[in-house]
């Protein structure tokens, strides 16, 4: 019987009638944007991330460009973003007008090295756009040193990072704006894209509650020009039942991740590194071979779905041709993208599961 990588039904199943009572209740209040249920889950979110404030919004791509638009990122400003991350936290960059500089990530952990950052600095820099990938925090206390010394503000892409810690503390508000994605594979996934932003700043909050609804705070009162990017209630209804299982989840997750570490210490594989420092929530069990492409192949012969985050680094991506890098302008994101390989980790896999990813992982 095959494992497949991801089973975002898998939640569904558990929680169904929870999940099938939310969304009637959304559908019988009459109210289809925005409004309570939105509101609710806003409060909730902000609570659990440990933030003053939490917006939703359509989606973590918008979540990001949101953020940047907020801080008064646009044309002619530059972006620090890490060399090694999913092409959404360039577009983003993009999307304001502004220019990624790309920064390699250290290779132990893959996050940006907060070392690499200060060469890249320059008069035209607005931000440090830090990726928590993986599920693992960045190290942000250097990064946040770097960005107060420089007057700069921080965004965070927690994308893959809800519930992740660092020294103790919930990713959710260290930085200026922490953004993220609530797409169906997350560790917190609705049924469907959805997204928000959570930040201890009221400004920021205000200003992306009135980008995210067309510029307004007042219907047919718009003070600036937003767009409609609006969390649509009945996923919001869906990601409050989910949220109250979120820490089940993430424990399951690091069981896995203690259970594929001891069964495939010794094969030739570079295992995830954790800092002591991080308390990771596993959204991706990211190994590296420099046989990775046979790996890949020996699991799908054993029924067992793999993926590659990321298999093009974004400076390699034809979207981002204009810019001119060579493949080895960022020789260690290059690397990483030709050795990297995901093994399942969702939840709902069974311990027989793991045992049989194990086994394929160590012939």
């Amino acid at each position: 019987m095959r494992i497949a990588f991801l089973d975002p039904g898998a939640a569904y199943r558990e929680l169904k009638p929870e999940i099938d009572t939310a969304i009637a209740r959304v559908l019988d209040s009459g109210w289809y944007i925005l409004g309570p249920e939105v509101d609710a889950f806003e409060a909730e979110w902000a609570t659990y991330c440990g933030a003053d404030h939490a917006v939703g919004v359509a989606n973590g791509l918008d979540a990001l460009t949101l953020a940047l638009r907020a801080l008064g990122v646009g044309a002619g400003d530059e972006v620090i973003v890490p060399s090694n991350t999913y092409i959404a936290t360039w577009l983003a960059v993009s999307a304001v007008g502004a220019t990624p500089v790309p920064v390699e990530p250290d290779p132990d952990t893959h996050n940006i090295d907060p070392a690499r950052i200060g060469a890249a600095i320059t008069p035209r820099t607005r931000v440090l756009l830090v990726v928590h990938l993986y599920g693992q925090p960045a190290d942000l206390d250097p990064i946040l040193a770097l960005a107060r010394a420089h007057d700069l503000a921080v965004v965070e892409d927690a994308a893959q990072a809800h519930g992740a810690a660092y020294k103790g503390r919930r990713i959710g508000a260290h930085g200026d704006i922490v953004c993220w994605s609530f797409y169906p594979g997350k560790n917190l996934g609705a049924m469907g894209d959805g997204g928000a932003i959570t930040t201890n700043r009221a400004d920021l909050a205000d200003k992306v509650r009135m980008l995210r609804n067309y510029g307004s705070h007042k219907k047919y009162v718009n003070e600036i020009q937003g767009v409609n990017s609006r969390l649509d209630p009945i996923q919001a209804a869906v990601l409050r039942v989910k949220l109250a299982h979120l820490d089940t989840w993430t424990a399951r997750r690091r069981n896995m991740a203690q259970a594929y570490k001891a069964g495939l210490a010794g094969q030739d594989l570079t295992l995830p590194h954790v800092p002591e420092w991080a308390d990771p929530v596993w959204h991706l069990f990211v190994v590296r071979s420099t046989r990775r492409d046979a790996l890949q192949a020996q699991m799908t012969t054993a029924g067992i779905g793999t993926l590659i985050h990321y298999p093009i680094p974004p400076h390699m991506q034809t979207a981002y041709a204009h810019l001119n890098f060579d493949p080895q302008d960022f020789p260690i994101a290059q690397k990483l993208a030709d050795e990297v390989l995901s093994l399942p980790i969702g939840p709902h896999l069974t311990g027989s599961d793991m045992g049989r990813v194990i086994m394929a992982g160590s012939a």
